[in-house]
């Protein structure tokens, strides 16, 4: 009975287990072979050296893929083109930029995908095309770039600095220190003279100070004077306009008593012109005149 009961459970064992074989290789057969994949082509100036097929894709450090082909590109022999097989969600924009980066120092290299703002568009293929990542250079190229044009700066720096200590600059320059130091003796020898100039100075300036006081002093005495002639000519001006208002007055009874004097000539012209001999038989008595008794203007 026992030995019925184990073979039993052993064969109930078998069967489950090849159920469940069939079903994960019908579940692997449907679904672990139907990942999908979008393909890009890089175009890279510098060495490849280090990155070989099957190679790591990364985007900001995430696997996204693999490197499908290396070969030189047939349009251009100076750069190398590399086929990327990436994931097919994976968000590879227009702007995304394609750099080759190193496992520290084992010397294998990988690409590692960069750059893509949340706003690009995606990178799509035109037709039949496969699209383009456009490759930046690696950080060694650029640091071997840069060591180049720094070589290259400072052989051109060693060159002019080799002209600049030739043998006709160093005589030029000690021609100059020389003269330099004549001209300095010759300063030092004009000392006393340059000394004496500005004490003259100085003093120069001692006397055009006090010059410009007096002068200050003697503008104040000008304005005194002038402010002296002013109310003196108005007191002189006062007078004088008093004694010419008395002689207008005196003027005018001048001319007064000429127009009476003028009234009784023509009076007397015209009664000698009406009657001519009264003027020798008629006997009359004179009016008084200005002054004397009897005179009556009107």
């Amino acid at each position: 009975m026992e030995s019925k009961i184990n073979y039993t459970l052993v064969g109930l064992f078998v069967v489950l287990l090849l159920a469940g074989l069939i079903t994960f290789a019908y579940w692997l057969g449907k679904y672990g072979g139907k990942q999908e994949y979008d393909y890009y082509h890089v175009y890279i100036s510098e060495s490849v050296a280090g990155l070989s097929t099957d190679a790591s894709v990364k985007y900001r450090g995430v696997e996204v893929g693999t490197v499908e082909h290396i070969g030189l590109s047939p349009k251009n022999s100076e750069k190398v083109e590399l086929l990327l097989k990436i994931e097919h969600k994976t968000p590879v924009k227009v702007d995304t930029t394609a750099t080759l980066k190193s496992f520290g120092l084992t010397g294998l290299a990988y690409v590692e995908l960069e750059g893509g703002s949340w706003d690009s568009p995606l990178l799509r293929p035109k037709g039949n095309e496969i699209p383009v990542i456009p490759a930046r250079p690696s950080t060694f190229a650029r640091a071997y770039e840069s060591m180049s044009h720094l070589t290259e700066k400072s052989t051109k720096a060693l060159d002019k600095f080799s002209q600049l200590l030739s043998e006709e600059n160093l005589q030029n320059v000690a021609t100059i220190l020389a003269e330099t130091k004549m001209l300095t003796k010759d300063i030092r020898g004009q000392h006393q003279a340059l000394q004496n100039l500005i004490d003259n100075g100085i003093v120069m300036e001692k006397r055009i100070i006090t010059a410009f006081d007096k002068v200050e002093v003697a503008s104040v005495s000008v304005t005194k004077m002038a402010d002296s002639l002013e109310k003196n000519y108005a007191d002189v001006g006062q007078n004088m306009s008093q004694d010419v208002q008395q002689s207008l007055e005196s003027f005018n009874q001048l001319l007064y008593q000429l127009d009476i004097l003028a009234g009784d000539l023509q009076r007397t012209t015209q009664s000698i012109e009406a009657s001519p001999s009264d003027l020798i038989f008629k006997h009359s008595q004179p009016k008084p005149g200005p002054g004397e008794e009897g005179y009556n203007a009107k």
